[in-house]
């Protein structure tokens, strides 16, 4: 991901947030043909691992290599911004389109499990991460263990190391203040007052 120096989030414990926000990510990796493979999965990013299942339908996870390099992709709020926001416009009119975004990239070597106690206690982490809060939260203990069981049979689990984390927050940073006004006010303007705050600050 290129990342300009304006744009960079070192603030890990930011990044941390970010995905336990987001809790999805698309797992990226590469199969025995060179072929590159894709999936949506729900995650969990605990101390330096990452999380997460396929079904056993799905043949991603049937081509990776124990220990072969992965991606995860996070993304946040996304927002196109037109040029007539900026104050550039009126000033010399040299000025153009884009899109403003948060991110999150997670990269290491990845490992996939078979194993039923393990998916066992990946399913009851990422199950109760979203039932947290809930007036009558759900636990997997509350299915019979026998229709439990058959459930983990149909899903692997998949696991990453990571190794390195890439976050950016490209919110106009590199505008002037009254470009960087404009931007925001405009996105209240469209009833996006997250990405607005985002201008702001420049937060992801």
């Amino acid at each position: 991901m290129y990342v300009p120096h304006f744009n960079r989030i070192d603030d890990l414990d930011a990044a941390r947030a970010f995905v336990h926000e987001a809790s999805v990510a698309t797992l990226v990796t590469t199969g025995p043909d060179g072929a590159p493979d894709a999936t949506l999965l729900p995650i969990l990013w605990h101390g330096d691992r990452v999380i997460a299942h396929f079904a056993r339908a799905n043949e991603h996870w049937k081509r990776i290599a124990d220990g072969a390099p992965g991606l995860f992709v996070v993304y946040g709020p996304d927002a196109y911004v037109t040029p007539t926001w900026y104050a550039a416009k009126a000033e010399h009119g040299k000025v153009v389109p884009t899109w403003n975004y948060s991110a999150v990239q997670l990269r290491g070597p990845v490992t996939v499990y078979e194993d039923a106690a393990w998916l066992d206690e990946a399913v009851t982490a990422l199950t109760d991460r979203h039932e947290a809060g809930r007036q009558h939260p759900w636990a997997v203990s509350d299915a019979p263990d026998k229709y439990v069981h058959g459930q983990l049979r149909a899903i692997v689990g998949v696991e990453m190391r990571v190794e390195r984390v890439d976050a950016k927050a490209k919110w106009s940073q590199n505008r002037s203040d009254a470009d960087r006004s404009g931007v925001a006010a405009g996105f209240e303007t469209e009833g996006r007052p997250d990405a607005a705050a985002r201008v702001r600050d420049g937060s992801l």
